[in-house]
C-alpha cells in the first residue's frame, strides 16, 4: 500500500516571518496526522528559518531547486549538501515553471535527479504538458520522454527514492485542474511506463502525485484515483487552513 505524500510548494512567495508562521501553524494543526507523508518548500533563502519552525515535526523539509555539482564556481546555484546541511528531506526538480520559464533541459533535470539521490535526498520530479500539447493529442508522448530521460541511468534501487509529480502545465496556477478522469489516465500511464522501464513491483511501489490547481474542494476527488498517491499543492499551502484541510482530508 502506497502511503499518501502531500507537499507545499511555497515557490518565490512568503517572507520571513510569514514563513516561519506559516510553517508553525501547520504543525500546530497537523501534530496528529500519521497515515500521511507530508512536506512543505519554501524559498532557499528560508530553508533553515522554517527548519527551526518546524523542530523535528511530522512535516518535512524540501526544497524547490538544486544543482547537481558538488561544489564550484556555479554563481547562484545550491548543492545537494547544502540542502542536507539545512535539514532537507525533499527536492523539487523538473518543475515545469522551471522548464518553461528558465529553460531547463531533460538532460539537466536528469543529472539533478541523481546528484539527489546520491546524496541522500528524495526528489519530487515534475512531468506534465502543455495546453497545445494536450491538444494535439501528444500527452503521453510528452510525459513518456520527460519520465525516461529524467530517469535515464537510474537503477531500480535509486529510482526508488523518486516521487512523480504529474503536473499538467494547463493546469498551474490557472484554477483549472485536471478532471479526476484526466489525472487517473495519465498516473496509469506513468504506472505502466515505469512497469515497462523496470518491472511491475516497482511501479506499484513508485508515488505519483497530481499537481496543477489543487486545492480542498477537489482534494477527495483526485485522491479518489487509483493511481494518484499524493499532491503537489501550490497556491493553497500558502494558507494553513486550507492546507491542513487537504491533508486531514486525505487522513
Amino acid at each position: 500500500m502506497r502511503k499518501p505524500f502531500i507537499a507545499g510548494n511555497w515557490k518565490m512567495n512568503t517572507d520571513r516571518a510569514g514563513a516561519v508562521d506559516l510553517a508553525g501553524g501547520l504543525v500546530g494543526r497537523l501534530k496528529d496526522v500519521e497515515t500521511v507523508d507530508m512536506a512543505v518548500c519554501p524559498p532557499h533563502v528560508y530553508l533553515d528559518a522554517v527548519a527551526k519552525a518546524l523542530n523535528s515535526s511530522n512535516i518535512a523539509l524540501g526544497a524547490q531547486n538544486v544543482y547537481f555539482e558538488p561544489k564550484g564556481a556555479f554563481t547562484g546555484e545550491i548543492s545537494c549538501k547544502m540542502l542536507k546541511d539545512v535539514c532537507c528531506t525533499y527536492v523539487i526538480i523538473g518543475h515545469s515553471e522551471r522548464r518553461h520559464k528558465i529553460g531547463e533541459t531533460d538532460e539537466l533535470i536528469n543529472k539533478k535527479i541523481s546528484a539527489a539521490i546520491t546524496s541522500g535526498l528524495l526528489p519530487i520530479f515534475c512531468v506534465g504538458e502543455l495546453l497545445e500539447q494536450r491538444e494535439a493529442g501528444k500527452t503521453a508522448q510528452v510525459v513518456t520522454e520527460q519520465i525516461k530521460e529524467g530517469l535515464a541511468g537510474l537503477s531500480a534501487e535509486k529510482v526508488l527514492a523518486v516521487t512523480i509529480a504529474y503536473e499538467p502545465v494547463w493546469a498551474i496556477g490557472t484554477g483549472v485542474n485536471a478532471t479526476p478522469d484526466q489525472a487517473q489516465d495519465v498516473h496509469a500511464m506513468i504506472r505502466e511506463l515505469l512497469a515497462d522501464m523496470y518491472d511491475n513491483s516497482l511501479a506499484g511501489q513508485m508515488r505519483i502525485q497530481y499537481g496543477g490547481s489543487a486545492k480542498p474542494a477537489n482534494t477527495a476527488e483526485l485522491m479518489a484515483c487509483p493511481d494518484v498517491d499524493g499532491l503537489l499543492v501550490g497556491g493553497a499551502s500558502l494558507k494553513a487552513d486550507d492546507f491542513a484541510t487537504m491533508i486531514k482530508t486525505v487522513a
